[in-house]
């Protein structure tokens, strides 16, 4: 499978989409300002108790107290905390564990006002990004997380990914890991890393260590509540998670990020690190890509099935769950054994679609898919096996039921982060009041131009929905012509598909934006 990544910088808004042979399957966000995001190590302070939850709630400076479950504590909450006020108390003068006091282990079935008070201050990381009324979701039990690695303070277990089948790769690795990691760290393999050099999993032992040395050094002359620890930025950390041989491109249109990308491959991959392209053109880049295209699309509450003559989702969000049923169209009818085979392909094409939707709006908590219904047994295990393999591509925690007798089947996925809403629907702009009309919209940007070419020598690029771009370059004696034999100047028009109808921008060659207007 091919893999692109997609990263757009605008406005203080990083986008990142991940293509899939062409498909747009992950499109994360994420502002300059997000102070929360999963990962993130901070010290903060017990604001209140709620003994009936078995929980506490935390502040780390948002305007949403953090929770913290009593299970999210973590049998060496303990040590954790003498480790935080030794640091504080400048008693721990150095980040090594190494001959640290490990305390006692809590209780997993205690209660939280046995073990924490209000005005206690604790370690803590990011599990769970901020959504709606929610703060953040967060857990006393830490965690590093590197490229091949994971670095556990006060763990002293090597533990291996199962995914890893061969067994003399798993003597290898445990070996190799137990010879480098230093003491009063637990260390977890991951996947990506059968098979790599030696040099390659201590480099990223490395990083992990000087990860958590900056952490005691910022726990040290930080104050109460603060972050201590950032997460890599998302371009980094997805190419941390998603990074194989798959990926054939990885362009960005913000030339410091992509230094930092083939910086950051120049450590995992220096083979690969020409993979990483600077996109420079005046036609943005999710345009390019045909990001902003898939993405009007796939959103919405009824989403076509690619290559299913008609068949599509109707995707439902309530309160308790979502539910998505599988329509077939008008191109199945129940009888003979050629339409069972067809329900049966197009419940694999839909089961594709709904693997991909999941991932791209990142959809949580409980997921109800009504397929189309299967008599025969073989069948409905076939779709499940298919159902599992496309979901194995999801890095987000799930589950997936065997079909029920009424041939429903229940997938539970973890979210972290708020899900995805993008609205395909636009005002109807005749629907009520008044709206400048479209030929004065026109007889407008043209004066903008001619004022605009009054000071500007280099080109104009002028950005419309895709309707106005069709209506502006329409003929030989377009508008976009008049305006060149009138101003002696050619405007260079650029459809975009995430306008509305009477948007428009109008940009100098340097990309800079010189007018506009928006309906």
């Amino acid at each position: 499978m091919k893999k692109e990544l997609i990263v757009s910088y605008e406005d203080d808004l990083t986008k990142i989409a991940l293509l899939e042979d062409g498909r747009l399957c992950e499109l994360h966000e994420e502002e300059d300002k997000n102070d929360f995001v999963v990962g993130d190590l901070f010290i903060g302070k017990v604001k209140k108790l709620a003994p009936n939850l078995n929980a506490a709630f935390v502040n780390i400076g948002y305007d949403k107290d953090a929770f913290l479950h009593y299970q999210d504590l973590g049998p060496q909450y303990l040590t954790y905390r003498k480790f935080l006020k030794d640091s504080v108390s400048k008693k721990q003068t150095s980040s090594s564990l190494k001959n640290f006091e490990i305390q006692p282990e809590i209780d997993k079935n205690g209660t939280v006002d046995k073990i924490i008070a209000k005005d206690d201050i604790v370690l803590l990381q990011i599990t769970k990004e901020p959504i709606s009324t929610k703060g953040p979701r967060i857990s006393t039990q830490i965690s590093l997380t590197g490229r091949f690695l994971v670095l556990i303070p006060f763990d002293n277990k090597v533990s291996i990914s199962k995914k890893i089948g061969s067994s003399e790769e798993k003597v290898r690795l445990r070996t190799l890991i137990n010879s480098i990691k230093p003491e009063g760290f637990g260390v977890i393999i991951r996947t990506v890393a059968e098979g790599k050099k030696v040099a390659d999993l201590h480099n990223d032992m490395n990083q992990l260590i000087q990860k958590w040395e900056n952490t005691f050094k910022n726990i040290q002359k930080n104050k109460v509540p603060s972050k201590v620890l950032s997460e890599d930025d998302k371009a980094s950390s997805i190419l941390r998670d998603n990074f194989n041989q798959d990926f054939v491109n990885i362009i960005c249109d913000d030339e410091q990020m992509v230094n930092e990308m083939k910086n950051y491959l120049e450590v995992i991959a220096p083979e690969r690190k020409n993979i990483v392209q600077f996109y420079d053109s005046h036609i943005p880049l999710l345009e390019y890509y045909n990001v902003e295209k898939q993405l009007k699309q796939s959103f919405g509450k009824h989403v076509n099935i690619p290559s299913s003559k008609g068949a599509y989702l109707v995707i439902e969000h309530t309160e308790a769950l979502h539910v998505i049923d599988v329509n077939s169209g008008n191109n199945i009818t129940a009888g003979n054994t050629a339409n069972k085979e067809h329900a049966l392909n197009v419940n694999k094409m839909a089961a594709t679609e709904i693997a991909r939707q999941l991932r791209l709006r990142d959809m949580g908590g409980i997921i109800v898919v009504d397929f189309i219904d299967m008599t025969n047994p073989d069948h409905r295990k076939d779709l499940y096996e298919h159902f599992r393999t496309e979901m194995s591509r999801d890095k987000a925690r799930h589950k997936i039921l065997p079909p029920s007798k009424f041939g429903l089947i229940q997938i539970t996925r973890q979210r972290n982060r708020p899900e995805k809403q993008i609205d395909t629907k636009e005002e109807n702009p005749n629907k009520d009041g008044e709206i400048v009309a479209p030929i004065v919209i026109v007889e407008r940007m043209g004066e903008t131009i001619r004022n605009i070419m009054q000071k500007e020598k280099g080109k104009l690029f002028l950005h419309v929905h895709p309707f106005v771009e069709a209506y502006l370059t329409k003929g030989m004696k377009s508008i976009q012509m008049k305006w060149f034999l009138k101003y002696k100047k050619w405007v260079t028009i650029i459809p975009r598909d995430s306008f509305r109808y009477l948007e428009y921008k109008i940009y100098n060659s340097k990309k800079e934006e010189l007018s506009g207007y928006s309906n």
